[in-house]
């Protein structure tokens, strides 16, 4: 009579504790979905819960769901900006990489594990893919801000790499199940009506769903429901013609975020808390599902595979991926590690049970065992791999408390109101001379609960709120003016985005000449910015280095896409990163001790 209460009881009490278990475990540096998966192993049969769940049918529908809800907010989130910069090397890697990654990984399994060929393919194919959970969460833990090009690159990666592993997994099984069976033009076709379809579904239901947005009038709660569920009749329209779901339900929400629509901070609010929920359930479920004792049975060849995935099979892909993109070595090492296994690997390895393979909770057991080394080994350490290699980035200033007001579609600037930060930029200004982007307009300034008079008004003063009209593009802008500076939030390493900054319009023998570089005569007459886009090409981003004799050039702030400041870093790459630092220590010993 009471199942159904305790049910719901026992459900709501793990979210609860997952949650505050979470919270705790960020001040120590844990990865937070190491603690969801925990958490469920602690409830499971094995653990002090001893609650006892073992039906995959129902793992891989909620895992389903709720990748596609974790993939759509992921494509929300996205800005067309990310895709300019790292689709090419994105998809490489998506495509390429995961080849490269579940082959390296089959050979490993079946020598580690002894199984046959098609059993490691199987294997491969299942850890293969990076999880997009794990990437989104990990690159923007504790405020760890990476330059962008390679977390943009990491971003779009995981979130379509997933057909590819999940074509390769069903080849695998089918292999598994039909030995004798040879690869045909069936499964090239398999291949194609995966990703084209996908792709094609994406888009235009991405588009679709957008004009639906956009043209019904319901209340202002119903626009994020809407949305979720426009997403889920993406991603099963897309499973039910056999296209891929999850690169469907990506694109779509991909689409959806770089367009105007209505209920724009809502449903970004409402999709962030509901990706939130979808992670903690799957890998709640998942930790239910893995029986612990199981996996000591072939424990030795599971770490070994593990290690070697990350040692080895994903370092290779990486390079092999990348050949063709401008990535300096630090920047390819870090992406190679940043090669984060999550719920993916053990939703794919799902897929055996439910088909009826033989032994198919060995690939589960396998799966789970790879994704907790990399939850361990590398989600413990991307904030710190990021510092080594000398990819940590400044963070960005603090946006205050922005508030987005509703406004009809036809209107061509946004209502939004910001709370004055203290050592914000406008407190330095008159209210009359406040350095406003164009088309930018004051409506209201509010102090105290009191609406102040803007023709007598002097200055602004700290936790004013401000209500402006402004054009999309410079909402960022605005932001700025309101928020305290990124120099006052934190202390600034020189060596971050160089030694020395000069504006983007300084000749560039003119600095060459101040510090003794050897430069081109043709490159004499180049402003900073010319030299740097001649080099890298039209789609920079704050980080980007430009190598010149001894120095580099680093762009160090953009304004509508164009270098606006450059760093000069005059320190030798041997000096200043911490990895070159050690390894010079570590051979000076050597050296002493041969001595």
């Amino acid at each position: 009579m009471h199942f159904g209460a305790e049910f719901i009881l026992i459900g709501s009490a793990l979210v609860v504790v997952a949650i505050i278990a979470g919270m705790f475990s960020s001040r120590l540096g844990a990865p937070l979905l190491l603690v969801f998966l925990g958490l469920g192993m602690l409830a499971g049969e094995d653990g002090p819960g001893g609650i006892e769940f073992s039906d995959f049918h129902t793992t891989y529908l909620v895992g389903s769901i709720a990748l596609a809800i974790i993939l759509f907010d992921g494509g929300l989130r996205t800005p067309r900006s990310v895709l300019r910069i790292a689709l090419w090397p994105a998809l490489s890697l998506a495509t390429v990489g995961v080849v490269v990654t579940s082959g390296v990984a089959a050979a490993i399994a079946v020598y580690a594990l002894e199984m046959t060929p098609p059993q490691g393919f199987l294997v491969g194919a299942t850890v293969a893919s990076t999880d997009a959970a794990a990437v989104f969460i990990l690159l923007h833990a504790r405020g760890t801000e990476i330059a962008r090009r390679v977390s943009a690159t990491l971003e779009l990666e995981s979130g379509i790499n997933d057909p590819m592993a999940i074509f390769l997994t069903i080849v695998a099984v089918q292999w598994l199940l039909q030995p004798h069976a040879a690869l045909s033009m069936e499964t090239a076709l398999y291949f194609v009506v995966q990703m084209g379809g996908g792709a094609i579904i994406g888009g235009l239901g991405g588009y679709a769903l957008l004009q639906v947005i956009n043209r019904v009038e319901i209340a202002a709660g119903l626009y994020p429901i809407l949305a979720a569920a426009g997403a889920l009749i993406i991603f099963a329209g897309a499973q039910i013609v056999d296209a891929s779901g999850f690169l469907a339900v990506y694109l779509a929400g991909l689409v959806l975020g770089n367009n105007r629509h209505r209920a724009d901070a809502v449903i970004s609010r409402f999709h962030d808390g509901l990706a939130w929920l979808a992670q903690i359930i799957m890998f709640l479920v998942l930790g239910l599902l893995v029986t612990p004792r199981e996996l000591f049975s072939g424990f030795g060849g599971e770490v070994i595979l593990a290690v070697t995935l990350i040692l080895i099979a994903r370092p290779l892909a990486v390079w092999l991926s990348l050949i063709p993109f401008r990535f300096s070595w630090q920047e390819k090492a870090f992406i190679a590690w940043v090669g984060l296994r999550g719920a993916v690997p053990i939703f794919l390895a799902s897929i055996p049970v439910i088909a009826g393979v033989p032994d198919g909770t060995l690939y589960f057991n396998v799966a789970f065992v790879v994704v907790l080394f990399s939850l361990v080994i590398q989600g413990w350490t991307v904030s710190r791999a990021a510092r080594v290699l000398g990819l940590e980035l400044p963070p960005p200033p603090e946006v205050p408390d922005r508030q987005d007001i509703e406004l009809p579609q036809t209107v061509d600037r946004e209502a939004a109101g910001w709370n004055v930060a203290p050592a914000s930029p406008a407190l330095s200004h008159p209210f009359t001379s406040l350095p406003l982007p164009k088309r930018t307009k004051v409506i209201a300034v509010i102090r105290e609960g009191a609406l102040l008079n803007r023709g007598t008004l002097d200055r602004l003063q700290v936790d004013d709120y401000v209500l402006a009209l402004v054009p999309p593009e410079q909402v960022i802008a605005l932001d700025t003016l309101f928020s305290t500076p990124v120099q006052r939030q934190r202390r600034l390493m020189p060596a971050e985005l160089g030694e020395f900054v000069f504006e983007a319009d300084v000749k560039l023998g003119q600095v060459c000449a101040m510090y003794g570089v050897p430069f081109e005569p043709l490159d004499h007459g180049q402003t900073l910015a010319e030299f740097i886009h001649g080099r890298i090409g039209e789609n920079v981003v704050v980080g980007d280095r430009v190598k010149i004799g001894e120095v580099e050039l680093i762009v160090r702030a953009l304004q509508k896409d164009r270098i606006s400041k450059v760093g000069l870093e005059v320190e030798p790459e041997a000096e200043r990163l911490p990895i070159l630092r050690f390894w010079r220590r570590i051979k000076g010993l050597l050296r002493s001790e041969a001595a």
